[in-house]
């Protein structure tokens, strides 16, 4: 994967002016046929950047993924706070994308605002979808409670406190489902094995928890963990984009006491540093929604219907335990996928109100 600099091309091919408070569009060019290059595939982040080892990267990815098999020309904006997106949603609009991807439930207003003035440029949105379709904006949703709550019952079974922990950036229903998935799997880790495995973080009957109140700030990732930790949690579910990284520094600086699960991808490949405290990761599939999504337009083949990635169609996962392989127990292992059987047979229910509805 490209590692992406902030605020600088990687190639500078094309470069649009755009406010000083926003990015500077970047233009990527592949090999490929001259009738594709002149093809724009373009995508917004939010403000955790491209290089968050996360969401954004991992959607970043499917739109470099896209560019390289067919040949297209890529342009890309990131978003440096919630105050760009509108700017940088107007310089993909400027820069005549024929797709434009958003990255993200924070610019679910820049987006839908842009696709309704601009009818003839398709769009796709990773996180959201309108209250009322739009006939060129195409919804990227991933039910990732569902995995989450696989990684609340693995969670629960490798604690040696018998208290795990979890927080989140901000208090948005993209983060609180996996929260949610995460403490209904330690409870029914608890109701199966008669244990009394406690989360800390997050109660999701009450929908109240820990939260870092941004998605950039890795201190404070780093000292919500270590409140955690302090008050008895071995294992820690950080639910924050770049400031859940400072989750992982405080795991990682336990000398192997507290171990951690990631989210959005395999964090032993985007965060390879921190896989030896790793137990798996809760994947969301954007990166090939994404590249998908991209495809449709240049193939003609692009519709509004909402994607909607599960346990059943693969477009969320559990990864692979890494490290941990041979320290988790093959009954647990075993029980991990009878758990995903029964919630794609629907004999366990996983009650979430932010879970999107089935596509």
């Amino acid at each position: 994967m490209k590692k992406y600099v902030r605020g600088t091309a990687i190639v500078g091919v094309l470069t649009l002016a755009v406010a000083a408070c926003g990015s500077k569009p970047t233009d990527n060019s592949s090999s490929g046929s001259d009738a594709n290059k002149n093809f724009k595939a373009c995508m917004v982040s939010d403000s955790g950047g491209f290089d968050d080892k996360s969401f954004n990267q991992t959607s970043y990815k499917g739109l470099q993924d896209a560019v390289k098999e067919k040949g297209l020309t890529e342009v890309k904006a990131e978003s440096k706070s919630d105050n760009d997106y509108t700017t940088n949603m107007t310089a993909m609009v400027s820069a005549k994308c024929n797709v434009i991807v958003a990255v993200g439930f924070k610019l679910e207003d820049a987006t839908e605002a842009a696709a309704k003035a601009n009818p003839n440029i398709k769009f796709a949105i990773v996180d959201s979808a309108p209250k009322a379709p739009i006939a060129n904006l195409k919804p990227l949703l991933f039910n990732t409670a569902q995995t989450s709550f696989q990684a609340g019952y693995l969670a629960a079974a490798m604690t040696k406190s018998g208290k795990v922990g979890t927080f989140g950036g901000l208090q948005i229903p993209t983060v609180t489902i996996f929260m949610d998935g995460f403490a209904q799997g330690v409870r029914y880790y608890n109701q199966q094995k008669s244990k009394n495995v406690q989360v800390l973080g997050w109660d999701d009957q009450k929908q109240k928890g820990l939260f870092t109140g941004d998605f950039e700030d890795k201190a404070k990732g780093q000292n919500n963990a270590q409140n955690l930790i302090t008050q008895g949690a071995d294992i820690l579910f950080p639910v924050a984009g770049p400031s859940g990284l400072g989750g992982l520094q405080a795991a990682k600086a336990s000398g192997g006491k507290v171990n951690a699960i990631w989210v959005d991808t395999d964090g032993c490949v985007s965060a390879a540093e921190y896989c030896s405290t790793l137990l798996t990761s809760v994947e969301k599939g954007m990166d090939v929604a994404v590249k998908d999504a991209v495809l449709s337009v240049l193939d003609n083949k692009f519709d509004n219907t909402q994607f909607t990635g599960t346990l059943q169609n693969g477009g969320t996962a559990i990864a692979p335990f890494h490290d941990f392989d041979g320290k988790i127990p093959a009954d647990v292992k075993s029980e991990l996928d009878t758990i995903k059987a029964d919630i794609i047979s629907g004999k366990i229910v996983i009650e979430s109100k932010v879970q999107p509805k089935a596509s």
